[in-house]
């Protein structure tokens, strides 16, 4: 990567909004279809190749349909939520980076889990609005199932309506993790070194948010795409996040 401090995360928001971002949600409902983005090279050496016609087929309809998880149900994504441009799938990734290691464009609004053999798993993903979008590297410190959700204060005044969905929890004021939670089915938390960033990468109940730079700075997946990351991402995986304002060639 080109000149990534690897000890610096640099969030491009003031401190005192940095506490919001824990929030992950969205800032519109609108289910509107984003335009499919053209696969391009990355300023940083790493290219996603071109992929013969027919290699590799489209498999959203197996990846997508509903899902029974910890007594909980994950709804299937009903065709048009998500274009087909996002949904999951093995591409071809030629780059310096380890397999294991997470790569996060915000550009493009795609993840890629780095494989062996030059490959990857890419899925579609939903990023942080202009002001919220961060940059560098991090670390995934740990990892839960139905996480519970702890809008900070800072949001809770903003949205007065969200008091009457929470409770108490053991952490504080919350929802409990289920499929109305905003952090969804699965969420992997990014730490740099012994500090929280803050962002977490984790599932949603906003389908239609994928490939939209909408939210308030967390990475946002398909429910079924961040149980799939969940299994393959391991405690201690590097994550790295690419400017999201790079002009593209």
């Amino acid at each position: 990567m080109s000149h990534i401090n690897r000890h610096v995360l640099v969030i491009a928001v003031l401190a005192t909004v940095g506490a919001c971002l824990a929030g992950c949600v969205s800032t519109q409902t609108s289910p509107t279809i984003t335009a499919a983005v053209a696969p391009q090279p990355s300023p940083d050496g790493q290219v996603e190749q071109a992929v013969p016609a027919g290699a590799i087929a489209d498999q959203g309809g197996d990846y997508y349909g509903q899902l029974k998880d910890a007594g909980f149900i994950v709804p299937a994504v009903k065709p048009g939520q998500v274009d087909s441009a996002f949904h999951r799938k093995s591409v071809a990734y030629s780059t310096k980076e380890a397999p294991g290691t997470i790569v996060v464009d915000p550009a493009k609004h795609y993840l890629y889990y780095v494989e062996a053999g030059g490959r990857a798993t890419r899925y579609g993903i939903g990023v942080g609005r202009e002001g919220f979008a961060w940059t560098g590297e991090a670390t995934i410190k740990s990892k839960q199932e139905w996480p519970d959700w702890y809008p900070p204060k800072e949001m809770i005044e903003r949205r007065p309506d969200l008091k009457k969905q929470l409770v108490e929890l053991q952490s504080g004021l919350g929802m409990h993790g289920g499929p109305g939670n905003p952090l969804g089915a699965r969420a992997m938390y990014l730490w740099q070194g012994d500090k929280d960033t803050l962002f977490r990468i984790h599932g949603t109940n906003e389908p239609w948010t994928i490939g939209k730079s909408q939210s308030s700075g967390c990475i946002r997946m398909v429910n079924q795409d961040a149980m799939d990351l969940y299994q393959k991402a391991a405690i201690g995986a590097r994550v790295v996040v690419l400017p999201a304002n790079v002009a593209r060639r």
